[in-house]
């Protein structure tokens, strides 16, 4: 098995799709299925799995995702690069599990981007 799309609910898709876009993520396509559906993937840099905004794709709350997380070679780098995209991000945080930065989208779904390792 291999975990290839996972949802994320949003309010505003147009918002969400530039924030995403802004923050590096590859935007797969933006399709509109039927008046009630529609469908964006978008993919983090790197990744064999894409996320799903849109319209009609969950039904789970705006703003409900936690812990959503992404692996990173470089922590300091990616806090470097999202910042320089405007994105608000946390500062570097070491943990003895690895080096941690966090963000959130427009709705305040979470994220954490992970270096293994320090």
């Amino acid at each position: 098995m291999k975990l290839e799309l996972i949802a994320i609910p949003v309010s505003d898709v147009d918002r969400a799709k530039e924030f995403y876009v802004r923050a590096g993520f590859t935007l797969d396509h933006d399709h509109r299925v039927t008046p009630e559906l529609r469908f964006v993937q978008l993919t983090p840099p790197g990744s064999a799995c894409s996320i799903a905004i849109g319209e009609g794709v969950t039904e789970a709350a705006p703003g409900s995702i936690r812990g959503m997380q992404v692996v990173v070679a470089d922590a300091d780098g990616t806090h470097a690069d999202l910042e320089a995209r405007g994105i608000d991000v946390s500062p570097v945080e070491d943990l003895p599990w690895g080096r941690f930065v966090y963000f959130a989208d427009p709705d305040g779904n979470q994220w954490a981007v992970q270096q293994i390792g320090g």
